[in-house]
């Protein structure tokens, strides 16, 4: 396939491609609540990059944005079963430096929700010329993969989660060693580093890593960490946190590790649900992070502050996202610089 580069989230980006709300997803009884919540999440990226949006009626997007935001904006019209642009989207990479998007196949998170017409969006993007006329589309459709299940430091070494990648109804029966081989040969990596303990309580996805830990940078990882012993989550995040200090960057040395507080109890409908801080969405220039209307708040947003120095670091009211079990990074996708 030739020479392969997988980019960190912080490389230079065209944009981010999101999947905008509507009346046949679950959003339909929130609609007014979680149409707000995208559009400021939208305004920040549009200050920054662009945005390329998947909808089902451009004029109702469109009105929520002014003459000189839209100049931003690449809108097509698809439909779609949800909104978790992170999952049924492209994964960028670049093949011998040029821009080629990953069309991994996308089953509702091992066969619990239907996606089959998120996981046309791609491919229906790409065939509509959506993306710029250079990206070479792969199709990847027989291996089932989400983008909020991997992370990337660029210099190849991809961070996920055993939970996931061999949870039940996505690669079987692939064996632990048989997708490792498929992640680095089509990411062209140097390693895959599995977290085996780790997860939060209401999460669907079979515990993505983009709940969980992130890299910041090649040497520094922001993570969950839970002190309340009482809190069911304290024992294995606790053990995902003694993982976390076993693993070596590329010089031999221990990570930069960043500890994000465990967010305060969201209950929704008697269930509790997977808040984090941890699923923030690095921009140019920027870091937008979920927020919860509570005072831990600002220790998260303090703590990404240390991490990105660099960045504006933008708190989002989340607090409607998570009442469908994901956040403010499940919902986007970032495209790298020469992908729209």
């Amino acid at each position: 396939m030739g020479i392969i580069s997988f980019p960190a989230e912080w490389y230079p980006q065209s944009g981010v491609q999101i999947t905008w709300p509507h009346a046949d997803t679950d959003w339909y009884e929130i609609l007014d609540e979680v149409t707000s919540c995208y559009i400021s999440f939208s305004k920040e990226i549009l200050k920054r990059e662009k945005l390329l949006i998947a909808c089902v009626d451009e004029n109702d997007v469109l009105k929520h944005f002014t003459t000189q935001e839209q100049k931003n904006i690449i809108i097509s019209q698809i439909n779609s079963n949800d909104t978790w642009a992170r999952d049924h989207g492209p994964i960028s990479v670049f093949i011998n430096n040029k821009p080629s998007i990953l069309d991994f196949g996308f089953n509702g998170w091992g066969l619990k929700f239907a996606a089959n017409l998120d996981n046309q969006i791609t491919k229906t993007l790409f065939d509509k010329e959506e993306y710029s006329s250079n990206v070479k589309h792969i199709n990847k459709i027989d291996f089932i993969l989400e983008g909020g299940a991997i992370e990337s430091d660029g210099e190849g070494t991809l961070l996920t989660t055993s939970q996931c990648l061999l949870a039940p109804n996505r690669n079987q029966p692939m064996t632990k060693d048989e997708i490792e081989d498929y992640l680095i040969n089509s990411f062209g990596l140097k390693r895959v580093l599995w977290l085996n303990h780790g997860y939060l309580a209401g999460d669907d996805t079979d515990s993505h890593i983009d709940t969980l830990a992130r890299f910041c940078d090649k040497d520094t990882i922001a993570y969950v960490s839970c002190d309340d012993e009482s809190d069911e989550h304290y024992e294995e995040l606790k053990k995902m946190e003694e993982e976390l200090r076993l693993f070596k960057t590329f010089q031999n040395k221990p990570y930069n590790l960043i500890p994000l507080p465990m967010a305060d109890v969201v209950i929704h409908d008697g269930y509790r649900l997977p808040a984090t801080y941890a699923n923030f969405l690095i921009i140019n220039g920027a870091v937008l992070v979920p927020t919860y209307a509570s005072n831990k708040d600002e220790i998260a947003k303090s703590q990404l502050a240390i991490a990105f120095p660099n960045h504006d670091i933008i708190g989002i009211d989340c607090r409607s996202l998570i009442k469908q079990h994901g956040s403010l990074h499940c919902v986007t996708m970032q495209l790298p610089e020469g992908f729209i």
